[in-house]
């Protein structure tokens, strides 16, 4: 009999949603006491989404570049500990709401005090800490260079996108790219030492959640934002226009979150200009990722077979076609470079066809399975847990774009809802903890929850709602939600299902009264030894 493949489960919460007195999560105590809550709970994977630095919107999926980290999450507690800051700096911050990130006035309070780092750092910092800042400029220069100039050029522009500049900073040569590195001095200087701060905390977080066994999934979207420094520094690897503009944009036809589609507006790869230089350009960003987690999921797995393009200007998603995209070819080569296992998940929701799905097991990537989408139409429903015709997946009760599993149940009809109170063998009041213990007891090597749902939290807690440009990414959660009760309760549902090993010393013992209870017939020890 063949070993039976290990079992692991796990949190989805992005490092945004954590408790953290400076108005956003951050890499502070906050991420260490969800890391200890993990620990106790039996949980080995820790889920997140795209770590980029987000833009208009907020959106993590529209970044200002595919290599760089969120300002944003950086932690002041963290930068005072390690010299960085004095810690008069933070006596003026305000004030903010425990459950919700209010991004306008975030973002003005944390980069002002990002900026007092700066000159403090200019001003204190020792010779070994500059040593180590500069190493940083050196090993990461392949994109932190056109990174900081990029947003250097956008803070000079007025925070404009750069199809909007209006002088050679729009499309640079050598000899304008120096010219502006020294007009932008300072302002290029400080985008480097931020995405020095930034990978600096997440490193110490990474390894604190390596010494404590737990894995870190993170999650990248196959496309990048138009107002980017991957767009913009390396104009040839996009279907463009000579002036810059996309021919076709991303997006999605019509499906379960849109009756119109999904107009992602973003930029797409020219395919073939890629394959002449062997996907150097994704080779260095699955490699970037792999420094900053374990695992990597990407959105729109599809795409890489088949992506769809609409034309630019289009209002909707609605007239689109669908076109090749590089296949196994790309898959080959990040083989080579990664070894037979890529350490890639598959996110592939929606519409997929046998050759998207021949192109993910032919790689042996994990697929997703996702329980709220089981219920509606049972017939022929691969997300039902019954249908799982491999336990290479992962079964998730929800995503970041799905309602929370107890606002998606209340929402649903009479008749759906009775499917699943029969199917769950439930009466619903703990709807949220049923559908976490389906996709415990699943098949699926992976079972992941977003933290709401491990909390019970309803519609007004979910992280996005697709196609909505507004509202969205704001969740939090109080450090006073994750209670060692919790955590207790969702251990034993952890071990029930072997996704976790049984502390030392809980394990019960085959003593007498144990034997009786499941043998009362039995003679007792001294009879039967007579």
């Amino acid at each position: 009999m063949s070993e039976l493949s290990p079992r692991y489960s796990g949190i989805l919460v992005h490092p945004t949603s954590l408790p953290s007195p400076y108005g956003i999560g951050d890499f502070g105590k906050g991420a260490y006491d969800f890391i200890n809550f993990l620990v106790g709970a039996g949980q080995k994977i820790w889920q997140i989404l795209p770590l980029g630095p987000t833009g208009y919107g907020d959106s993590p999926y529209q970044s200002f570049s595919a290599f760089a980290g969120q300002p944003l999450l950086i932690s002041p507690d963290e930068l005072v500990r390690d010299g960085l800051l004095a810690g008069e700096s933070l006596s003026d911050y305000p004030r903010f709401d425990p459950n919700h990130i209010y991004y306008g006035d975030v973002i003005p309070a944390k980069t002002k005090v990002l900026k007092r780092s700066f000159s403090y750092f200019r001003e204190n910092a020792p010779v070994s800490m500059v040593k180590e800042f500069r190493d940083f400029c050196d090993r990461e220069a392949r994109w932190l260079d056109d990174y900081a100039l990029f947003m250097a050029g956008k803070d000079a522009h007025g925070g404009a996108c750069w199809l909007e500049w209006d002088d050679d900073l729009r499309d640079p040569d050598d000899a304008v790219r120096e010219k502006w590195n020294r007009e932008l001095a300072d302002s290029v200087e400080y985008y480097k030492y931020i995405q020095f701060l930034f990978f600096r905390q997440w490193h110490a977080l990474r390894e604190y959640a390596h010494i404590n066994g737990i894995e870190i999934v993170g999650d990248i979207p196959i496309f990048v934002a138009m107002d980017s420094a991957d767009v913009w520094a390396n104009r040839g690897l996009f279907l463009l226009d000579s002036k810059g503009y996309p021919t076709v944009v991303a997006g999605v036809p019509p499906d379960y979150f849109s009756a119109t589609g999904q107009l992602w507006g973003n930029p797409l790869y020219d395919w073939k200009a890629m394959e002449k230089d062997g996907y150097a350009w994704w080779v260095d960003r699955v490699r970037g990722q792999l420094r900053l987690v374990d695992r990597i999921r990407i959105d729109h797995f599809r795409g890489f077979e088949q992506f769809y393009a609409i034309p630019y200007g289009s209002k909707t998603a609605m007239k689109g076609k669908w076109m090749p995209g590089p296949c196994e070819k790309l898959f080959l080569r990040l083989r080579k470079e990664f070894g037979k296992d890529i350490p890639i998940w598959a996110e592939d929701l929606g519409i997929i066809t046998p050759p998207v799905e021949k192109l993910r097991d032919d790689f042996g990537l994990p697929g997703m399975k996702v329980l709220q989408f089981a219920f509606g139409n049972p017939k022929d429903n691969g997300d039902m847990p019954y249908r799982f015709t491999t336990d290479n997946c992962i079964c998730y009760t929800g995503t970041h774009d799905n309602d929370t599993s107890y606002g998606w149940y209340q929402a649903q009809s009479p008749v759906v809802q009775d499917r699943v109170r029969r199917y769950l063998n439930t009466d619903g009041n703990i709807i949220h903890y049923d559908m976490i213990r389906a996709a415990m007891s699943s098949i699926a090597r992976y079972s992941i929850y977003p933290i709401q749902d491990v909390l019970g939290f309803g519609s007004d807690c979910r992280m996005n709602t697709p196609a909505v440009a507004s509202g969205n990414w704001g969740f939090r959660f109080r450090a006073d939600h994750l209670t060692p009760k919790l955590a207790e309760n969702l251990r034993a549902m952890t071990e029930l299902f072997g996704r976790c090993e049984p502390l030392p010393g809980t394990e019960p013992e085959e003593d007498e009264a144990l034997a009786r209870m499941l043998n009362p017939d039995a003679p007792p020890e001294e009879d039967a030894e007579s």
